[in-house]
């Protein structure tokens, strides 16, 4: 059969369902998915021996481009637009996709998950994209990225932030800047808002006012059914409740309305300690974890290894110009520590990012833990310098994140934790490696430090059995009970909902 033809019979099933799409709930969903299947399965009996997955998919993409506003906009392979639209922070989270989408405005959003929906395609939601896993927010098939979805606006009566789902944290933080406000964010720099924001949120503020999560007050939602939706705890519990932790299964999130505080300078940096005095560093962190109980205090420590050194950066924070005397102390006492804090503004303390090493390819995982005994501590010390030098030149941290046995009660429930009762803490695994050939070896590198941490945890007389894994860190492959313990019933329930038709089950991540 000619080209020309293919494409008028494409093109007729095609308009169809762009029509479809326009007239909305006038449609029935059955209907529409009827006219598309029946366009697209005709046009696989004739093509399908001969194309490329992106070829089968263009069709859907040219339908987009026919049904978005003039703000939207489709590209495809070539340009640097698509380009763009499909990089994430790390190769190793960026795929090849048949087209990018970037919708400016939630009608356009709600049109382009109504084509995909009834189409079945499958698609990934890009915010930041700072995700390190495969799949998560890529996808061969149509990506859509909200970077057009950038604005910001600052609401002094009721002290909140209503924040574009394609933003980055430094934009928030620099916005807010001149109004001498702030939010609980990111803690390094690229980090997007949509991802940390529907995966949990631990930030330098955790210990004041809980997760990220915690302080949000409202979401603007487009459904999987194209519904646009104004989300608040009084407006739609379940919705709320599933949202705070739930990743993107319930829809696309186009603007968070968060919570802010004031801000003035505050005082941070970094400590470095050579090898030499783990020892001392250890000593200093379990006596940090026990002792602190300071909520404007915050400490992450990354144990790392890079090309044949083992070194530990203790990240310092206070949330004032000037910490008081003993928060700090034990680390300034750490012989040879190179010791580089200062007071300065909140902006520029959130610019650092993680050390400018390692690889092209990242990899994360998550072990909660209860509490950083120093026994825990030599265990993450061991394990990073002993797979360090197996993984060599790979780069091989471990971050001992610690905060106040509080942090959870500062929200109300939701997603993730699934019991704000109980206190874990996470030890967050990074490995950067630069060839494919040795991805297997690194996920099994990561899942060998996560079971002895986890046994090391248990000779120490803690109970880990049903700590909750921190979505935005976890293992691409970690159970959903692991995660949403006894939530995940209701998570379940909620979702079929608000997709029966699993609309949202067609892009990665965390699937209920």
């Amino acid at each position: 059969m000619s080209s020309n033809l293919l494409s008028f019979t494409l093109f007729f099933a095609l308009s169809a369902l762009v029509f479809a799409a326009f007239l909305g709930n006038d449609l029935a969903p059955d209907r529409i998915s009827n006219l598309w299947n029946y366009g697209w399965n005709y046009y696989y009996s004739l093509r399908y021996h001969t194309d490329t997955y992106a070829d089968k998919i263009r069709p859907v993409c040219e339908t987009l481009a026919m049904s978005l506003s003039p703000a939207s906009a489709v590209y495809y392979p070539g340009s640097a637009e698509y380009d763009a639209g499909i990089s994430h922070w790390v190769s190793s989270s960026t795929e090849q996709s048949a087209c990018s989408v970037e919708p400016a405005n939630a009608q356009d959003v709600r049109a382009i998950l109504r084509i995909l929906g009834a189409a079945r395609v499958p698609f990934a939601v890009k915010g930041g994209g700072r995700t390190a896993h495969l799949g998560f927010s890529s996808t061969p098939g149509v990506h859509i990225t909200m970077c057009r979805f950038n604005k910001l606006s600052y609401d002094a009566s009721h002290r909140t932030v209503s924040i574009g789902s394609g933003l980055p944290w430094d934009d928030v933080y620099k916005f807010l800047q001149p109004y001498n406000v702030s939010v609980a964010g990111g803690r390094v720099s690229g980090v997007g808002v949509a991802g940390f924001l529907l995966g949990g949120g631990l930030s330098w503020k955790t210990n004041q006012v809980g997760l990220a999560i915690d302080t949000i007050e409202a979401y603007e939602l487009v459904l999987p059914d194209g519904t646009i939706k104004h989300v608040t705890a009084h407006t739609d519990e379940d919705l709320f409740f599933a949202l705070k932790g739930g990743m993107n299964n319930f829809g696309i999130v186009t603007t968070f309305v968060v919570r802010t505080f004031p801000q003035t300078d505050i005082w941070g940096g970094v400590i470095t300690v050579p090898s030499s005095e783990l020892d001392a560093v250890n000593a200093a962190i379990a006596d940090y974890a026990t002792e602190v109980s300071d909520p404007l205090a915050a400490l992450n420590a990354e144990y790392i290894y890079y090309m044949g050194n083992l070194i530990v950066r203790a990240l310092v924070f206070y949330d004032a110009p000037t910490p008081p005397a003993g928060v700090f102390d034990k680390f300034f006492a750490i012989p040879n520590a190179m010791v580089e804090v200062s007071t300065t503004d909140f902006v520029a303390f959130n610019t650092h990012g993680l050390p400018a090493t390692g690889g092209s390819r990242v990899t994360f995982s998550v072990t909660p833990i209860k509490k950083f005994s120093i026994p825990l501590l030599q265990a993450v010390a061991s394990e990073t310098l002993s797979w360090g030098q197996n993984l060599a030149p790979a780069f091989v941290m471990n971050i001992v994140e610690v905060f106040l046995p509080t942090y959870f009660s500062h929200g109300a429930a939701s997603a993730y934790p699934p019991d704000r009762s109980k206190f874990d803490q996470p030890i967050n695994t990074y490995i950067a490696w630069d060839s494919p050939d040795h991805t297997s070896v690194v996920h099994s590198a990561a899942g060998a430090m996560d079971k002895k941490f986890r046994e090391v945890a248990e000779i120490d007389g803690q109970d880990i059995t049903a700590a909750a894994c921190y979505p935005n860190i976890a293992a691409p492959d970690t159970p959903l009970e692991n995660m949403y313990g006894r939530n995940l019933d209701r998570l379940r329930h909620i979702k079929r909902v608000y997709d029966p038709e699993d609309v949202m089950g067609l892009a990665g991540g965390y699937k209920l």
